[in-house]
């Protein structure tokens, strides 16, 4: 009987056994917490991304190993997974659309690798990223659409890169951002920066957390945080481009002016040196234009004419209105002097009728008594 019992719970042991990996599969390297539906692959020596990963994971991480590169089909299986943690890899290469089908991702961490530059695709899937740690790469710019997808990111990493300029296009679509880590950038602090500068500003004032951008160059700002620069040290970009700083004083309340999209440099030909007060160690070349203005809208031409035509029309309508009143008033009163004087006249001439018949009267009577 006790044989028969012992066979009994040797066959329920196997079939647990088996039944449960068929509910939830975990790699032979990995660890796995079925309940959550985590899956901790870190420190495991892993040169791929390990297929045997369950369709329901949720959280992946993968930090601490020797990924090279991730493929388009990497993550295909896994829709639902929030948290992807690639940290301390030897990544180089992301194929577009890695990422394609992670549409529910939160939290991407991509930090200590070896990326030099990110495709305008890969992120655009993940439209639902509130974490985003590109720290510690190779990465010099970033691409332009890149901020466009992100509508709930709060914690965006970027320091200890190669950037050496960022436009703050890539920042005014974040309007959920809270915090921003730049520092470890060899930031170049010319006159490109100053839009940057006036977004920080702007961004710190909110309440938003901003580590540090310590110039690296010109000599003069070295090691000083673009925020805490005087604009003196600015001087000759402002001095060949006040439209354009005029153009962005608007991030100072933090509003956009709808007529203005990211400003370039205008093209300044005007002397260099100390004729226009150039601050030490920064070049005339920097303040040079990048790209043409932009155009103004032939709507906005053509809306700016027709509202200063019917402006026009009324102060005309308005200054003859005034006129016609005027001259009808003189008028009126021309003729209401005319008719006193006329009256004035009329009652002369009736006093002195009057007294030249008492005189006639007085004549006659006076012959009589005599």
């Amino acid at each position: 009987m006790s044989i028969v019992l012992s066979s009994g719970g040797v066959l329920f042991a196997l079939s647990t056994l088996i039944l449960v990996p068929a509910a939830f599969p975990c790699p032979k390297e990995c660890s796995c917490d079925r309940q959550a539906k985590v899956v901790d692959c870190q420190g495991q020596g892993l040169y791929d991304i390990p297929n045997e990963l369950h369709p329901e994971t949720l959280e992946l991480y993968l930090q601490n190993n020797h990924i090279r590169g991730i493929s388009s089909t990497a993550f295909r299986e896994m829709p639902q997974l929030q948290v992807l943690n690639l940290a301390n890899n030897s990544i180089t290469m992301i194929s577009p659309r890695a990422l394609l089908e992670l549409r529910g991702l939160r939290s991407l961490i991509l930090a200590n690798n070896s990326i030099r530059e990110l495709n305008r695709r890969l992120l655009g899937s993940a439209l639902n990223l509130t974490q985003l740690d590109l720290s510690y790469n190779n990465i010099a710019g970033l691409p332009g659409a890149l901020a466009d997808s992100f509508h709930h990111l709060t914690h965006l990493s970027l320091h200890y890169n190669r950037l050496t300029k960022l436009d703050r296009t890539h920042l005014e679509a974040l309007e959920t951002l809270e915090v921003l880590h730049l520092r470890g950038n060899p930031w170049k602090c010319d006159c490109q920066m100053i839009g940057l500068k006036l977004w920080l500003e702007t961004f710190t004032f909110k309440g938003g957390v901003v580590d540090a951008v310590a110039c690296t160059w010109p000599d003069a700002m070295q090691e000083r945080d673009l925020r805490h620069v005087p604009y003196e040290l600015f001087h000759a970009c402002m001095t060949t481009s006040y439209s354009y700083l005029f153009a962005n004083i608007h991030h100072l309340d933090g509003q956009r002016h709808p007529l203005h999209g990211p400003q370039p440099w205008p093209s300044p030909k005007a002397p260099t040196g100390p004729e226009l007060g150039l601050s030490a160690g920064m070049p005339m070349q920097d303040c040079e234009a990048k790209q043409k203005p932009r155009a103004v809208s032939l709507r906005h031409a053509i809306a700016t004419v027709v509202i200063t035509g019917v402006v026009c029309g009324i102060v005309i309508l308005m200054m003859l209105a005034a006129a016609i009143y005027g001259c009808t008033y003189a008028a009126v009163m021309a003729k209401y002097h005319r008719q006193l004087k006329k009256q004035q006249k009329q009652a002369g001439e009736e006093v002195e009728a009057g007294a030249l018949g008492r005189e006639e009267d007085k004549e006659p009577l006076e012959n009589a008594i005599a």
